[in-house]
């Protein structure tokens, strides 16, 4: 149950508490049997049983015969159920919402888990293995929060392991007498002794802490979804529909363009001719990473009467003409914010919805989903002139977050954008029109949601000026980015497309229609909308984006009052060239670059391979720059030790039996015999040398035993086989000799800590006085 708890940041709900209660009458089940003499291969099987039994009370009742007996229906919901659950895992960031068949899956994997920890630790008496359940365990966070887990979560998991190896050491004590107390392999005339207890544990927890450290640092980088991909098949489940939290809307946003089924996500009348834009929220805060919403006050409740005033706008409101829409979104789009168009008016929704009123997003206050509902709302039509933004004064950021440059943006996207912005003559609106224009048609960009690199300052830098590819989420981002570098404030909206037009003014919008797009600021106007995306994915500009100034050198593509979709039909006004890579084709499909064998999976594949060679060359890398070290010592005993055991490293590479405990006179006589007749008296002057080292007091400490050895090793070489040495090259057995060393001299340093722990308390705590 401590290992569970890396789970609380994916699932939500009670499945911790039920869990709990499930994991405990398992094990109460399996104490039971053993108290009873039950033999021991049955109780696992009885556990189990009751594991199933008790799943399908709680979660599969309606399937069970006489609702009591889990048969094959009861198989079938489950199999069911998980295939959704491992779908949601893979589509959706976490946390994941409170649905029955996620916690059904939570509390099996974990009373799963709890049952085979309890037959691997008690019925197999093999405790140490458990902790490859509780890794196991960690995959699903690992694959699904963004950005890692805390590390605080890793300690409870570790303090539970540690428990259940102290107890299997109390436990095996019991069965052979219990040590009076511990030794001490470094001094055995040492008087003050360390408790074997003591020595256990501290290496457990020294080797726990060290996983717990460095698994965090390889885990989090699997893919995400690998876990959903890799156990839900090809199932589309049932009831699985999208989702949009609110730790990382972008990321939800770019799963569903890409892995997502395109299920309607809400229908809508009224508005704007032509459809408009509904946004669920804005990101704000861009702090080198990731894109995401800045800290906000807790917002303003709903009470069906006006918002307050869109940020930025100096008109009169009053004189604003207003549309009214009524929109109704399908139960298989789960997002705690409310699709509205910008800016929002009022809304029928009340009592556990909130607005802030930065942003006029609407947000749940009570962590509900907006699947289901139907509401009416009215927004204004702000349609600024591009001569008003022309004509707009920049008078300072309207919050603390929309302006910020990370101080790590590179250089290059910096004069980048000076480049593209020089013919605007520091006019912003200028300067963001030819920034969109740059986009859409001037800079080689090319529509593709093959980009899975997202949108950190890396993977910008390499779309804004090496690759050129990606989809809304860079194109946005990117804009956003070059904006703030040329002092306009910027976030990126995050929402859908118009949809489809259907029958009596009805529009469809569809998960694929969602979109991302940059809003920047002008003083007197407020937030305004730009479309970087090319054409590929949205056909035209706001209106309002072409500047008041025609720039020959920036084309611009000509506006229309008319936003469409992927697969609707042309849009007046806009010049379709022949073969434009950039244009959808006449299916209405994005025609995407589908490059070749390098950049789809070519370089990935060479670059995987060099880095096994690399691995592979590890062994032989360290037996050479060990052998060359011996070789360079000068002579005297370090010398000569190193020598004899380089001689004794290459005889275990070549497949030789060298002997440990023989002395160097028996091992000489054995080298003889494995040497040719010219090389016998090197083996013989070898051998005799490190015996005087060892055992003479009045050596040579000056002898220099490097021919011998060479002449010895080569002789060694040449006799044995091509394959065997080979082998010696290339993965030499020796190279175990060095890991089991290091093993060793930690296990000394481990000691040392224990004597010094061991001396400080016999120092610091009275002695207890002696009884006869």
């Amino acid at each position: 149950m401590l290992g569970s708890l890396v789970l609380t940041p994916v699932f939500s709900g009670p499945f911790l508490f039920i869990s709990a209660f499930l994991c405990a009458l398992v094990t109460g089940v399996g104490v039971l049997l053993q108290n009873l003499r039950t033999p021991r291969i049955v109780v696992p099987i009885v556990q189990l049983l009751v594991l199933i039994e008790l799943l399908s009370l709680f979660f599969l009742h309606s399937t069970m015969k006489f609702g009591l007996f889990p048969l094959k229906a009861t198989a079938i919901e489950f199999n069911s159920q998980v295939v959704d659950a491992m779908d949601s895992i893979n589509r959706f960031s976490a946390p994941l919402p409170q649905d029955s068949h996620l916690t059904l899956f939570a509390v099996s994997v974990i009373s799963a888990t709890g049952l085979l920890i309890h037959i691997i630790a008690v019925q197999l008496r093999q405790a140490a293995w458990s902790g490859l359940l509780l890794l196991i365990m960690y995959t699903v966070p690992a694959a699904t929060v963004h950005g890692g887990l805390p590390w605080l979560l890793f300690i409870p998991p570790a303090i539970g392991y540690i428990v259940l190896l102290s107890a299997e050491g109390r436990s095996r004590l019991s069965r052979w007498g219990r040590r009076i107390s511990g030794v001490s392999h470094l001094d055995a005339a040492e008087p003050v002794e360390a408790s074997a207890l003591g020595q256990a544990g501290r290496r457990i927890g020294l080797t726990v802490v060290a996983i717990a450290a460095l698994l965090p640092a390889l885990l989090p980088t699997l893919p995400e979804g690998v876990i959903g991909n890799g156990l839900a098949g090809g199932g589309t489940g049932s009831g699985i529909g999208a989702s949009i939290s609110s730790t990382d809307p972008m990321l939800d946003m770019g799963k569903n363009l890409k892995r997502g089924e395109n299920v309607v996500a809400l229908t809508y009348k009224g508005g704007p001719t032509g459809g408009t834009y509904l946004r669920l929220t804005a990101l704000d805060l861009f702090d080198g990473n990731t894109w995401r919403i800045a800290p906000r006050s807790p917002g303003h409740k709903l009470n069906g009467g006006e918002l307050t005033p869109p940020p930025g706008y100096t008109g009169d409101l009053t004189k604003v003409e207003q549309s009214s829409m009524e929109i109704d979104v399908t139960r298989t789009f789960r997002s705690q914010f409310v699709p509205v168009p910008y800016p929002l008016h009022s809304i029928s929704l009340k009592r556990d919805w909130r607005y802030d009123a930065g942003a006029l997003d609407v947000v749940s206050s009570n962590g509900s989903i907006v699947g289901g509902k139907k509401y009416k709302l009215t927004s204004y039509d702000l349609t600024p002139t591009p001569d008003q933004l022309h004509d707009a004064i920049t008078t300072g950021a309207p919050d603390q977050y929309t302006s910020v440059v990370p101080g790590k943006t590179p250089l290059d996207i910096k004069q980048k954008t000076s480049e593209i912005t020089a013919a605007a003559k520091d006019n912003k609106f200028e300067a963001a029109v030819l920034i969109q224009n740059w986009f859409r048609s001037g800079g080689g960009f090319t529509y593709s949601t093959q980009n899975s690199k997202g949108s950190g300052m890396a993977a910008l830098e390499d779309f804004l000026l090496n690759n050129k590819q990606g989809y809304c989420e860079q194109f946005a981002t990117g804009m956003a980015l070059m904006a703030r570098i040329i002092g306009i404030p910027s976030r990126v909206g995050i929402g859908f497309l118009p949809g489809t037009a259907g029958k009596d003014g009805e529009f469809t919008v569809k998960m694929h229609d969602m979109h991302a797009w940059p809003e920047l600021y002008f003083q007197g106007v407020g937030w305004v909308r730009f479309e970087p995306t090319p054409s590929a994915r949205v056909a035209a500009t706001p209106n309002w984006t072409v500047a008041s100034t025609e720039n020959p050198t920036s084309p611009t593509t000509a506006p229309t009052n008319v936003p469409t979709t992927p697969g609707s039909r042309e849009t007046p006004g806009i010049n379709r060239p022949k073969n434009d890579p950039n244009l959808p084709s006449d299916s209405g499909t994005a025609i995407v670059d589908s490059g070749n064998w390098f950049t789809n999976g070519g370089g990935k594949a060479i670059a995987g391979g060099l880095g096994v060679i690399l691995l592979l060359c590890i062994p032989w890398l360290v037996r050479t720059l060990t052998r060359r070290r011996r070789f360079l010592r000068p002579p005297g005993r370090a010398g000569a030790e190193g020598l004899w055991a380089e001689i004794r490293d290459t005889s275990r590479d070549l497949g030789l039996d060298w002997s440990d405990i023989s002395t160097p006179r028996q091992t000489g006589q054995w080298l003889t015999s494995q040497l040719p007749e010219d090389t016998r008296p090197s083996a013989r002057r070898l051998a005799r040398g490190i015996e005087a080292m060892r055992y003479a007091g009045d050596t040579d400490l000056e002898l220099d035993l490097r021919d011998d050895a060479t002449a010895v090793r080569q002789a060694l070489w040449s006799r044995a086989r091509v394959r065997r040495r080979w082998r010696a090259r290339l993965l030499p057995p020796s190279w175990r000799w060095y890991l089991s060393r290091g093993t060793n001299e930690a296990s000394d340093l481990l000691d040392e800590f224990d004597l010094l722990l061991a001396r400080l308390r016999s120092g610091l705590l009275p002695k207890r006085a002696r009884t006869n």
